[in-house]
């Protein structure tokens, strides 16, 4: 995915010697967005004008953080999430910042505490989503657990994205590692290779082509009516239709979630550190947080944050979504990485 310059106010980027700069840079990933008021209120508030970056998925784009972190492209970094998250940190990525209001954010959330070079923004949950028609049409019940995806009723069925460069498959794969153990996962994606899975390079190929679902309205469709989305998606596909239906046209199976947290942080070589502090404010501010799930289709991380109604009828927060502690995702990621390619890839 080819990341673009996604201009946010001004074009001009203002950009001066030293902590003078009228503009701050947000480098992000492609799902960035935030309505144009919301933004123009805090431009107006904080004199400073927002320039965002969009880098691609969220894998490329930490990966091109790191790459550039000492000559970055921008102040602040938005979306890396908890999957990533020790990556970021070893390599140096971000420079320690407690914003205002940091107390307000729900402890389950918070990390890095001891430090603070990073912020929770926003959670959401990694879960297979699943098109209703296609099921109701062949008289089969979707798949409501790990376990169900490897049955045989369910072969061919489902589309995943790379472990290796897309976040959500990298949470799916993170999710059997939780249900399974280390050790057990790899034999339940011998089961589900077996089971005819099939994977693609990113969230978008896999969502939007290979989804039979309604897929955001297009006509042409595909064929696999399972794949792996987020808790978010059904309430997406119901407020972005024209006309709207009364149900959402796809579904979650509810025991195939993985809860992910997505942080920010001031670039560890930020050019306009105080224009990314004021960012990191505005990130989780009530203005923000109560602004964002209708514009990222995430979840907010604030306590006392608007959740708006269409998330609670149908896409609601996993119940009991696997986890995995910060410290064992650093300690496997990259080895179950590493693995999970020669199984499923190889």
């Amino acid at each position: 995915m080819v990341g673009g310059l996604a201009g946010c106010g001004s074009s001009d980027d203002g950009q001066g010697a030293g902590g003078g700069s009228t503009t701050v840079t947000l480098v992000s990933h492609d799902s960035w967005a935030v309505s144009k008021g919301v933004l123009a209120a805090f431009e107006k508030e904080s004199g400073y004008k927002v320039r965002v970056l969009k880098d691609g998925d969220a894998g490329a784009a930490v990966n091109k953080a790191i790459l550039t972190k000492d000559n970055p492209q921008g102040d602040v970094f938005f979306g890396v999430d908890n999957t990533l998250l020790s990556r970021a940190l070893d390599n140096g990525l971000f420079q320690p910042y407690e914003p205002e209001g940091a107390g307000n954010i729900k402890p389950e959330y918070r990390a890095d505490e001891s430090e603070h070079r990073v912020t929770a923004v926003d959670t959401g949950d990694v879960c297979v989503n699943y098109d209703k028609a296609w099921f109701g049409k062949h008289k089969l019940n979707p798949p409501e657990s790990f376990d169900d995806l490897v049955a045989p009723r369910y072969r061919d069925l489902l589309v995943t994205s790379n472990a290796a460069t897309s976040s959500p498959g990298l949470g799916f794969l993170l999710g059997t590692a939780a249900k399974y153990g280390d050790g057990g996962w790899q034999g339940y994606w011998k089961k589900l290779r077996a089971n005819g899975v099939k994977v693609v390079d990113g969230w978008e190929q896999a969502y939007n082509e290979e989804f039979s679902g309604s897929a955001g309205g297009r006509k042409a469709r595909g064929d696999r009516p399972l794949v792996v989305s987020y808790a978010s998606s059904p309430p997406a596909e119901v407020v972005f239709a024209d006309p709207k239906p009364d149900t959402a046209p796809t579904g979650v199976a509810r025991g195939t979630c993985f809860r992910q947290v997505e942080y920010a942080g001031l670039l560890s070589n930020a050019r306009n550190g105080e224009g990314g502090k004021a960012l990191l404010d505005f990130l989780i501010s009530r203005r923000f947080q109560d602004d964002m799930p209708m514009n990222m289709f995430v979840y907010p991380v604030v306590e006392g944050a608007a959740v708006p109604e269409e998330f609670v009828k149908y896409g609601p927060q996993a119940a009991s979504p696997q986890t995995l502690e910060p410290a064992k995702i650093a300690d496997h990621r990259d080895q179950w990485v590493k693995s999970w390619t020669s199984l499923v890839l190889k």
